[in-house]
């Protein structure tokens, strides 16, 4: 008797976040596409807190390959390192928040 073992395909990250650079009060955007959907313990980070599904914070993904983080309304206080974690992927980028200066 022959036992064949077939092993799933390492997952692997075809396009990774990029850094973002927004004014206060706008919307930061990241995406992450993987190779194929079923990677399991998906998460999102700022700074090394992870981050929920809120009205502030929106986790989303299509297809289970296309994931997607928006962060509405961003202060000052928000810039920092975002991380993608998928199992045993992880891809960062800077988000910088920037403030608008009034002069008279």
């Amino acid at each position: 008797l022959l036992l064949l073992c077939y092993t799933e395909e390492e997952a692997v990250i075809v396009s990774g976040l990029k850094n973002t650079d927004v004014f206060v009060g706008e919307s930061a955007t990241f995406t992450c596409e993987l190779s194929h959907p079923g990677v399991k313990n998906v998460q999102w980070w700022l700074d090394g807190s992870p981050l929920h599904n809120n009205f502030v914070t929106e986790i989303s993904e299509q297809d289970g390959i296309i994931h997607t983080l928006t962060l509405n309304d961003v202060a000052c206080h928000d810039s920092g390192t975002v991380t993608f974690r998928a199992g045993s992927l992880i891809s960062s980028a800077k988000l910088l928040v920037k403030g608008i200066s009034l002069l008279d």
